[in-house]
């Protein structure tokens, strides 16, 4: 590591690729070169799969830009076979949220959005029912209303993704968005949406199951959060949460329970993604926190 003074402008690499030697000298090499100062760098070998993982937060100072460090930087990805992406520290990811008739946890995103909590711009809220439409404009964000029905479900989701790629979306969250996405919709949209649900799963499936859960007597509440793939509830996980619980808990402070763990998961998967500190590694992700 080195450090210069006067560097203002911040960036993160990420970079996924085939795991061999050289890769972190030639990352810190070009950094150097380009009069560059690395702030931090989290790195990951993969015996599985064989993959390399990196993230490196740097600094530099005018003339580097973002577009001049991308084109720069393309030989270096191009002799490691990186997938490889650079962008600006600063930059807050533009986000949509989903929700259906759940609010607790776009009520909380929503809050941490507002004092600064999360790096996102929520260039809109999404829902196929109206309930929170007052809460979204009491943050005077767009509130988009979407219904789903078996017939309008292909519609809809034309209709969503129009919104994704005009607004220049890079994420989505379905904070608690309770309709089931197209095999197409995830494919389009594969690892840039971000799900949320309770860890019961496969146990307590369909209604009431944190009353099902009471019945059995668990002992810990849990919440997933994770990518969004055709295979439902199963894409790569990226956070869980858990709470310990004892006998005397009634199955209405469940409910409350894992709301709270719900949304502490999914606030911070997003703030995660959006700080870009999460690689995809096949069905599991590597995550720098």
């Amino acid at each position: 590591m080195w450090h210069a003074v006067g560097m203002t402008d911040q960036y993160v690499l990420t970079i996924s690729c085939p795991d061999k030697q050289g890769i972190v000298h030639a990352v810190s090499s070009y950094l150097f070169i380009t009069g560059c100062n690395i702030e931090d760098s989290q790195q990951f070998g993969d015996r599985d799969s064989g993959l390399f993982f990196m993230r490196v937060h740097f600094s530099a100072e005018a003339p580097v830009t973002v577009d001049k460090l991308r084109a720069s930087f393309a030989a270096v990805g191009d002799s490691f076979q990186m997938d490889w992406q650079i962008h600006r520290a600063e930059e807050r990811m533009r986000v949509v949220l989903m929700v259906s008739k759940f609010g607790h946890c776009l009520n909380d995103l929503l809050f941490r959005s507002s004092i600064g909590a999360l790096p996102v711009e929520i260039v809109a809220v999404v829902s196929n029912h109206t309930d929170f439409a007052e809460l979204v404009a009491s943050y005077d964000l767009p509130f988009r209303h979407i219904p789903v029905t078996k017939e309008n479900k292909p519609a809809a989701e034309a209709e969503l993704l129009a919104l994704v790629e005009e607004q220049d979306v890079e994420l989505v969250v379905l904070a608690r968005y309770m309709q089931v996405l197209s095999d197409d919709l995830c494919k389009r949209l594969s690892g840039r949406i971000i799900n949320i649900h309770h860890s019961f799963l496969p146990s307590f499936k369909g209604a009431k199951p944190y009353h099902q859960a009471h019945a059995r007597g668990v002992k810990l509440i849990g919440a997933t959060a994770h990518y969004v793939t055709a295979d439902l509830d199963e894409g790569p996980i990226i956070e869980q949460e858990v709470e310990r619980v004892g006998h005397e808990v009634t199955p209405d402070a469940l409910v409350a329970i894992g709301r709270d763990v719900e949304c502490q998961a999914l606030a911070r998967a997003v703030k995660w993604h959006a700080e870009r500190r999460i690689l995809l590694n096949g069905r599991r992700t590597v995550v720098f926190t």
